[in-house]
């Protein structure tokens, strides 16, 4: 993995921890969440404070996330929020606490100049020793306060307060007033700084996680189903294996989640499809053994020709639509039956979109950069398998057409709009389940 450190396409934009003080406000919350402390005066956390270092010292990367249901998290800082979350269980949880953050900046930013802020994603459910209970999950709410409980005595405090203007009679209360004054001095004057957060529940209706085999719950479309690559008995919501192309392509056209990703000719579209179709073509001759040393594009071309039979049958569709998109060629039909048919594809605008990307990256992993951006843990355990030789043209090329410039890169394939200019096709009679890019 030192390839993809080396490019930052790997622990990138992690929060340094290296000054004395924020290494003992991190030990104070580590202590207080799981009794454990390290011993390093310098290392990185990720936006839930988990650090890859500490997890390595301790030999337990699940430290932060025991049973991997309520993860626990560390703010130090505010700036956490941009960095990427590791080891992550569930898509949702990223989300979850950049909103939480977001949401309780002013009282964070206050709070994390003295303390660290420890807490937990709390779950509807404290664990999923079975697949069904996964469906059970249907919130999430965040847990915090600093070490010291700055937040549990400001909301006694503000009790008191209550009590003090309502009761008449406080005034003579010399133990309510002592009491007021103690807290004071630790909270501050809550009155003109509330110290308290906005810990709304967060929906849990379409998420994916890494439990069971992994899968994809989608509950919020008009016909609901789980896609699973482990499938397992469900009520009340349709059961899909993911490795059943026909059927995932039919849920996703029936709750209109999908587009095509070219969606007419032109350089743009061009440009998509042939960057999709070398990544192919790399990741079937890394395997078969027959890639040049040199992370050349000429070298690359020259490996595709002398070993054309090592390619895939995707690598062929996609080159019929690259010359349909530079004008060279007629307009080919590929359909869900088509090994190319999820390369074709992306995600419909809304708020499923990175949900159904993530689908999509798992359905078509071949495409090496598209599972880096939208499935990042199965990119690194595909990453971790590949032979020598393919792991240095997945880190080059991906430092070269992604890394920099990784929002413009994005937006290429997943958001910018190509301008239509579609073939006549005559589409009557088509079955749902083989429903081509255009529908």
């Amino acid at each position: 993995m030192n390839r993809l450190i080396r490019h930052g396409l790997m622990f990138a934009g992690l929060f340094e921890v290296s000054s004395p003080a924020l290494v003992e406000r991190y030990n104070r919350a580590l202590e207080h969440l799981s009794g454990k402390r390290t011993t390093l005066d310098h290392f990185h956390i990720d936006l839930s404070g988990f650090s890859p270092e500490v997890g390595d010292e301790l030999d337990d990367m699940g430290y932060l996330n025991p049973g991997g249901c309520n993860r626990q998290i560390i703010l130090l800082s505010t700036q956490q929020r941009n960095a990427p979350l590791l080891e992550m269980k569930f898509s949702t949880s990223a989300t979850i606490i950049r909103d939480f953050i977001d949401a309780n900046e002013a009282q964070l930013f206050r709070l994390t100049a003295r303390d660290a802020v420890a807490g937990e994603l709390q779950n509807s459910v404290y664990s999923v020793p079975h697949p069904q209970s996964l469906l059970d999950i249907r919130s999430v709410t965040v847990e915090a306060d600093t070490t010291t409980g700055i937040v549990r005595d400001a909301a006694k405090l503000d009790t008191l307060i209550t009590r003090f203007n309502e009761d008449p009679d406080a005034w003579w209360d010399d133990v309510l007033v002592a009491q007021m004054i103690g807290l004071a001095r630790t909270t501050g004057d809550v009155t003109r700084a509330p110290v308290t957060f906005q810990t709304p529940n967060f929906r849990q209706d379409d998420f994916w996680t890494s439990h069971h085999g992994g899968l994809y719950v989608f509950r919020s479309v008009e016909h609901p189903a789980v896609l699973a690559a482990l499938p397992f008995d469900a009520s009340g919501i349709d059961m899909i294996d993911v490795t059943d192309t026909n059927a995932v392509a039919t849920f996703f056209v029936r709750n209109g989640l999908l587009q095509p990703i070219v969606e007419g000719r032109g350089e743009a579209a061009a440009g998509i499809l042939r960057e999709k179709l070398e990544h192919l073509a790399i990741d079937a001759l890394g395997h078969a053994g027959h890639l040049p040393d040199r992370t050349d594009d000429r070298a690359l071309r020259r490996a595709m020709q002398t070993h054309a039979d090592a390619l895939p049958v995707a690598v062929n569709a996609l080159g019929a639509m690259l010359a349909w998109a530079e004008g060279r060629g007629d307009w080919p039909r590929i359909d869900s039956s088509n090994p190319a048919y999820f390369h074709t594809m992306r995600a419909a605008p809304g708020p499923l979109r990175d949900l159904v990307n993530m689908v999509l990256a798992e359905l078509a992993p071949q495409d090496f950069r598209q599972l880096h951006i939208c499935h990042k843990p199965l990119f690194y355990a595909r990453y971790r398998a590949m032979p020598e030789a393919l792991k240095e043209w997945v880190a080059e090329r991906l430092a070269r057409d992604y890394a920099a410039d990784k929002a413009g890169v994005w937006k290429h394939l997943y958001a910018a709009d190509v301008p239509a200019d579609m073939p006549k096709v005559k589409r009557e009679g088509w079955p749902i389940a083989n429903r081509g890019p255009w529908g």
